[in-house]
């Protein structure tokens, strides 16, 4: 297996990923119960040598819910029915799963509504309180 690209600056070596195979589920007719298919590709971001301290840390935060057990990432793979194309998926996705969880997202600016924003607000609450003011004279 090859090292994996995650980032320009970030590669997996093949040492750091365990891949394995089992019998994927679903229709298939007999060749479902002879072939196993399904790629399952393990990556422990907890033990990784090639991750930095911050960015285990960023993503052992970022990505708990998606982490198993001592910190390793399990990306299962069954999509196509070739094995080849199933860990192609999986290392894809791996790499998109860890990209995502290094991006930082952008600190949001508070902004102010406008004026003109502000009136008509304002104005569109004035005249919905007059209709209902309006429906309870009409009544009574």
């Amino acid at each position: 297996m090859d090292a994996l690209r995650v980032t320009s600056r970030l590669t997996l070596p093949p040492q750091e990923l365990e891949l394995t195979f089992a019998r994927s589920g679903g229709p298939g007719g007999q060749n479902v119960n002879k072939v196993a298919s399904k790629a399952v590709l393990r990556f422990s971001v907890r033990d990784s040598q090639s991750l930095s301290a911050g960015q285990r840390q960023l993503l052992l935060q970022r990505l708990g819910s998606k982490l198993v057990g001592d910190g390793e990432l399990v990306i299962h793979a069954s999509v196509h029915r070739e094995q080849a194309r199933n860990v192609e998926d999986a290392r894809e996705r791996l790499a998109q799963t860890l990209r995502d969880g290094l991006t930082v997202p952008k600190k949001r600016k508070r902004t102010r509504p406008t004026r003109g924003s502000q009136k008509r607000r304002l104005e569109s609450k004035r005249q919905r309180g007059q209709i209902k003011k309006d429906r309870r004279q009409n009544h009574e």
